[in-house]
């Protein structure tokens, strides 16, 4: 054990480099993505993620948002813990049937106007657990989608894309 203490302590350290200054690319999308929503909401955009079942690969690509690399709440994107406060319900797996009350009442607490995002691909169709006795397909079954995100899971700029094309639409 000593040994390996000893290793441990003489190798450097293990962390990954910052990564670059903020792409162009992705400053510029978050930049339409603000503008569109404070155009169209008055204010920013204000989203409440739900998973009907998935296997939490799509919340990893969500959360990856929040991180130091993409932080998207500088451009006005912000998640909130109550569908109450939000207007956008990110939607993420298939819909299961031991989801679907839960999905229903989160749909129906959303203040008008609401979009709902079907996020992966498993959201938008079932997925490989579409044929599965506890899988009811895709998150349209229940509740009416506004846009559909494929990728199994889709990469943060497929999100902020999405995002921005459900705002200027």
């Amino acid at each position: 054990m000593l040994k390996f203490l000893l290793q441990g302590l003489a190798l450097s350290s293990l962390t990954e480099r910052a990564p670059p200054p903020a792409d162009d690319a992705m400053a510029e999308l978050a930049s339409r993505l603000e503008s569109a929503s404070r155009r169209k909401l008055g204010r920013s955009l204000s989203i409440r993620e739900v998973d009907a079942g998935s296997c939490n690969a799509c919340e990893l690509e969500i959360h990856a948002l929040n991180n130091a690399f993409y932080d998207l709440e500088r451009f006005g994107l912000r998640f909130v813990a109550s569908p109450r406060h939000a207007d956008v319900l990110l939607v993420t797996g298939p819909m299961t049937k031991n989801m679907r009350e839960a999905v229903e009442r989160t749909y129906a607490a959303t203040p008008d106007p609401k979009w709902v995002v079907a996020v992966g691909d498993c959201a938008c169709s079932g997925g490989l657990y579409a044929e599965s006795y506890a899988c009811e397909g895709g998150v349209d079954k229940v509740i009416p989608v506004d846009l559909h995100i494929r990728g199994c899971p889709p990469e943060p700029v497929a999100l902020l894309e999405g995002l921005i094309a459900l705002v200027e639409a």
